[in-house]
């Protein structure tokens, strides 16, 4: 699986072409755990949003998606939850009820009963990454995909930077290492042409993603968006197998 969120919007292509259609990630709290949400939505032509998506919720990685609606103008919205990213025919675990608007997604998860669980939060604004400093030297592989990441930031000026990743058996591999930083309000972002990686703390560490990247890597070779944790460590940031 080349990457943890992915969202497919089933519409006829005469509709497409009039609807606009956003995808957001979010990141907070479900209850005491910290949580990262991505949001994909299409207005409708009565100016209210279908909204679909998922969360993961930390450090287990339990993955939840989401689908539902979400209201034009007070932003009231309501999301059923499932263990399957088609809900229909599936029983729920959950439904958020809240608010989103300004940016801050806010309510309630209740159980698939109607009883109130726990209250959660998300954000679109990421945490200031100004003055993190670290030195990461880190390996995060399974079976068939190894990723190496090595970094040192100062106070938020990336001072050097190398990700490489292997795909077994065919040995296709991918490097990154000649990109510059630029300016990212909430996060770290380093770009080459149409290449860019983006680093943001998400509560649980700091999330490292690639996009755009495939010209650096082999036909079947691809970068995993990875955790680095408080201690250095990296994960790959993906649903653990249940």
């Amino acid at each position: 699986m080349r990457a943890i969120f992915i969202g497919i919007l089933l519409c006829p292509g005469a509709v497409l072409s009039q609807e606009t259609a956003e995808t957001r990630e979010l990141v907070g709290t479900v209850g005491s755990r910290s949580a990262l949400l991505v949001l994909h939505s299409v207005q409708r032509a009565d100016a209210g949003w279908r909204v679909t998506g998922e969360y993961l919720l930390f450090p287990a990685l339990q993955r939840r998606f989401l689908e539902g609606e979400r209201s034009p103008e007070l932003g009231i919205t309501t999301l059923k939850e499932g263990t399957t990213a088609i809900l229909f025919g599936h029983d729920p675990t959950g439904e958020l009820r809240g608010t989103w608007r300004g940016g801050v997604f806010k309510g309630t998860r209740y159980g698939p009963g109607g009883q109130e669980r726990e209250r959660f939060e998300f954000s679109e604004a990421f945490a200031s990454m100004e003055g993190y400093s670290a030195a990461v030297r880190c390996q995060a592989d399974d079976a068939r995909y190894s990723s190496t990441l090595n970094f040192s930031v100062e106070l938020g000026n990336v001072r050097s930077f190398d990700w490489r990743s292997s795909v077994q058996p065919a040995g296709h591999s991918c490097q990154l290492s000649a990109l510059q930083q630029q300016p990212l309000q909430g996060g770290l972002r380093l770009a080459s042409g149409t290449c860019s990686v983006t680093l943001r703390d998400i509560g649980e560490g700091v999330k490292v993603a690639a996009e755009g990247c495939s010209q650096q890597c082999g036909s079947q070779a691809y970068l995993e968006p990875v955790l680095v944790d408080r201690r250095g460590n990296c994960r790959l940031l993906r649903p653990e197998a249940r």
